[in-house]
């Protein structure tokens, strides 16, 4: 497991500009975008090297939670309707679309933290709201979460439900994304009532160590004048900006999408995601290297 490690070490897990360190997170479990959604092996990988990854949750109906982005077991699985009627006995025989692989469950997940990299951050981006998942749901984390090496952000758009994961599970980092909020206040008020929206987002009940901004927001934000990140990292928080992924990895970025990766770093998040960490960074040092 060490020489996998240090294997690892410099693919895909960080960038470091300017005396700043910039962390690469794995989009949906994907080191690669050739990987398959939600895989549980590249998870493993990633706990070995101490990567940041994200992965989405959604409530069943007995309270657990299993990891898929949409609402419905169409599309992602080789189930029908959804997953909020359906219990762990239900989407036992069910399988990933791609590689019929079984489906990740909160329980699995619990399972599998018990060892990690002591760097390795795992992002919970809760789908469902307050709610939908209720106090039934953050009992089913607290129960099983409560005891795990990895480090856990819980993130999601409904306040309501950052907050009640705050008073049940104080030591999880917590995340907020405000950034279809914000789009909204844009085009109807302008720039300065976004400023003001996310100032009280920042010092709100929820207390997030992270706030999650789409990375095109913030660059439309900088072109204004208003430093989105910079606003939050005065505030104590940390800024991932999601998602950047290049169109070809292979050849690295296009000239647009260097000035827009260039303009982002240039603003120090402190994290971006990415379906493509490795090919990131190896473009970034082609790049810097020209």
């Amino acid at each position: 497991m060490v020489q996998m490690t240090r294997l690892l070490d410099a693919q895909g897990l960080e960038i470091s500009h300017a005396g700043h360190r910039t962390r690469l997170k794995w989009h949906r479990l994907r080191k690669r975008f050739a990987d398959p959604l939600f895989s549980a092996a590249v998870m493993a990988e990633g706990f070995a090297a101490g990567a940041s990854m994200e992965l989405d949750l959604r409530v069943r109906a007995d309270g657990g939670f299993v990891v898929l982005h949409d609402e419905d077991l169409d599309g992602e699985t080789t189930g029908h309707g959804p997953i909020a009627e359906k219990s762990m006995g239900d989407l036992s025989d069910i399988r990933m679309q791609e590689g019929d692989r079984p489906l990740i469950l909160s329980e699995d997940l619990a399972a599998m933290m018990q060892s990690t990299h002591p760097a390795a951050l795992l992002q919970f981006d809760m789908k469902d709201d307050y709610e939908a998942i209720g106090a039934r749901g953050i009992a089913h984390l607290a129960e099983h979460f409560r005891d795990i090496a990895a480090s856990v952000i819980v993130s999601g758009g409904s306040l309501d439900l950052i907050v009640a994961v705050k008073e049940k599970l104080p030591h999880l980092l917590r995340g907020i994304d405000p950034t279809d909020k914000l789009y909204d206040i844009w085009k109807a008020s302008g720039w300065k009532a976004v400023e003001t929206e996310l100032r009280a987002d920042l010092s709100g009940p929820t207390e997030p160590d992270t706030v999650y901004l789409h990375w095109r927001l913030i660059l439309d934000a900088a072109k204004e004048g208003l430093n989105l990140i910079g606003l939050c990292q005065d505030h104590g928080k940390r800024v991932d900006a999601w998602t950047f992924t290049l169109r070809d990895p292979e050849a690295g970025f296009s000239d647009e999408e260097w000035r827009n990766f260039q303009a982002l770093m240039a603003l120090k998040p402190d994290q971006i995601t990415t379906d493509e960490a490795p090919a990131t960074e190896r473009a970034w040092g082609r790049r810097m290297a020209d």
